[in-house]
């Protein structure tokens, strides 16, 4: 039984010992390739971008050309799309009923309400995007980025 036993220890300390020595050896080149976007699996991702109701631009032509102080590119809408769902949306939501991830923790108010938005000018909204409010951090945007966002608030008055 003890020569059993020895001849046991010995077969795991090889088989140990050959493991170890099969991890020092880096991968054969010929095996490696080179890692495209492809092999990321973005499924949760895409599941919940597909998830998200994003509100559509409104439908107010003056919007674009006010917002970029340019006669009609979409540049400047992107640019206020892209800045809302970085900045505004997490707490506001994608519409704005403060229906965001984070917008339970911080209070985040429901800015489309009609007996809100019916309070304030667009020029107090800019000051408070700017300038914070309460949990609200302030943004250093330029002009007609917070014009957009403006625009947009105001469009969805009410949905």
């Amino acid at each position: 039984m003890p020569a059993r036993r020895i001849l046991a220890n010995l077969a795991c300390l090889a088989l140990l010992a050959l493991t170890a020595l099969g991890c020092e050896r880096p991968p054969s080149a010929a095996s490696l390739r080179e890692w495209t976007a492809a092999d990321h699996d973005r499924a949760e991702e895409e599941s919940k971008q597909e998830s998200r109701a994003v509100a559509p631009p409104p439908k107010d032509d003056k919007r674009d050309k006010g917002a970029a102080g340019e006669s009609g590119t979409g540049s400047s809408q992107t640019l206020v799309e892209v800045t809302w769902e970085t900045a505004c949306a997490p707490c506001h939501g994608p519409v704005g009923h403060g229906d965001g991830p984070n917008g339970p923790m911080v209070n985040a108010p429901d800015i489309t309400r009609d007996d809100l938005l019916s309070k304030v000018t667009d020029d107090e909204i800019a000051a408070q995007i700017k300038n914070g409010k309460n949990r609200m951090p302030k943004f250093d945007l330029p002009d007609p980025v917070v014009r957009g966002l403006v625009a947009r608030i105001r469009s969805n008055r009410g949905r």
